[in-house]
């Protein structure tokens, strides 16, 4: 069949599906926008209460802002740091209602799997002239769309990870789900009622720990019976907490102040080196322990410790993923958090992003597989360059800028605190197989040669 004629599947309308989608129309090529929510930015809606630490000069994508400024859009002030529901009224949903992107847009469409029209993972022949398939599923039942070439962008936030620190839920986790959160919940707002007077164990070492310790903080001033434990794996405790005013992103940097300032003030009971194992229900309330430690019970358990990549419906295609972090291999030694924590991404594109399988590509934060710290800027360079490569223009796909602010942090975890965390990739991680992971575990072995445009 002849590809050319069928358009781009993008899975995922939040920014960097949309952005996708911006980026082909200004190439003349044809998006299909598939989301699996009831509107677009769907995962933001459930972060919408949250206030980033990236201003709006770093949230909007060059393309978006093109389309949308020739519809009379004003954007906000650039300097000005947006919540969840800000980013969708101001920015995302506009720019998915747009007469040139809405009528690309299915809603309610959850993607189910990707393949190649009439080929599993292990055939072959003709591999590369067959178009791509993507099952989807909507009220209507199942349905199987054609593709010239599939853009992966649905992110990871309904994919939170565990409060077990094997990777696995604790033992009792699954028993207790009642009383556990995944994410940031609203303490001060829709969910205030369930965290005021309890006693709340919050895990997790990122920012989005900090913004639920930072509430439950500002919610125990005026309801002092709440009570504060948190709980990282990490034991350095000057790291987690980041780099102040050295972090490039002031607002990023003053999370980490305030949480510091609770710590000292005694606000918060603090377990450092803590690898959850068990939780159990005891007539005094939940106790997790890490087999040497039981902490304090509690009543609620937010867990707050990042997110992986959903690679199920990925199975019939042919990926080259890290084995440590599930990103593109290529990618995986510039953010993998075992050899550094600096925001200093080096530039990156289709170039580190490109799989065996010809013209799929995962970009957006499922890029990053289970490594954190990423910038929407850095998506939307992503899909820049991806586009170029997919209309055929390698040259620009590969010419990527891309600067990201410092975190003011650049610890290294395979030696002393103070190593080059940003080193060359190759010194610090050394190489290492390809190997294809579904979940975490190995399939098939690729060879190590890079897969060509």
């Amino acid at each position: 069949m002849d590809r050319a004629h069928l358009p781009v599947i993008v899975i995922g309308a939040g920014p960097i599906g949309l952005a996708a989608a911006a980026h082909l129309l200004r190439r003349g090529e044809t998006p299909l926008v598939l989301e699996a929510g009831l509107s677009a930015g769907a995962s933001i809606a459930l972060w919408r209460h949250v206030r980033v630490f990236s201003p709006w000069a770093y949230n909007i994508d060059p393309a978006s802002r093109a389309l949308l400024e020739a519809h009379g859009w004003a954007a906000p002030p650039a300097g000005n740091f947006p919540t969840g529901q800000e980013l969708l009224d101001r920015y995302v949903l506009p720019l998915a209602a747009l007469p040139e992107i809405a009528p690309r847009l299915r809603l309610g469409a959850r993607v189910t799997a990707v393949s190649r029209q009439g080929l599993g993972r292990t055939n072959t022949a003709g591999r590369a002239l067959a178009p791509f398939v993507v099952q989807v599923q909507t009220e209507q039942g199942e349905a199987d769309l054609l593709a010239r070439a599939v853009i992966d962008a649905s992110g990871t936030y309904t994919q939170p990870n565990p409060l077990g620190a094997s990777g696995l839920p604790a033992l009792g986790e699954r028993e207790h789900a009642r009383q556990f959160f995944y994410g940031i919940p609203q303490v001060l707002g829709a969910d205030r009622a369930r965290y005021a007077g309890r006693r709340v164990l919050v895990a997790g070492s990122g920012h989005s720990a900090f913004n639920v310790l930072l509430e439950l903080a500002e919610l125990a001033r005026s309801e002092p019976r709440t009570a504060i434990t948190w709980v990282a794996r990490s034991t350095q405790l000057r790291k987690i907490l980041g780099g102040a005013d050295a972090d490039e992103l002031p607002e990023r940097g003053r999370l980490g102040e305030r949480l510091g300032a609770l710590i000292a003030q005694g606000t918060l009971q603090v377990e450092t080196g803590f690898k959850a194992a068990t939780v159990t229900g005891t007539p005094g309330g939940l106790v997790v322990s890490d087999g040497a430690r039981d902490l304090a019970p509690v009543d609620e358990i937010v867990v707050a410790t990042g997110f992986r990549p959903e690679l199920a419906i990925l199975r019939e295609l042919r990926l080259a993923l890290d084995e440590v972090v599930e990103s593109p291999f290529a990618l995986a030694p510039l953010i993998d958090p075992n050899i550094h924590s600096c925001g200093t991404v080096p530039p990156h594109g289709a170039e580190e992003l490109k799989h065996p399988e010809p013209d799929f590509f995962i970009v957006g934060m499922k890029s990053y597989g289970r490594a954190p710290t990423f910038l929407l800027r850095t998506g939307y360079e992503q899909v820049r360059s991806v586009v170029l490569a997919l209309s055929g223009d390698w040259e620009g796909a590969r010419r990527v800028e891309l600067k990201l602010p410092e975190t003011g942090v650049c610890s290294s975890n395979l030696g002393d605190e103070g190593g080059a965390c940003c080193a060359p990739a190759d010194a610090a991680r050394g190489s290492a197989p390809v190997t294809l992971t579904l979940g975490g575990l190995p399939l098939l072995p690729i060879s190590a040669g890079k897969p060509t445009p």
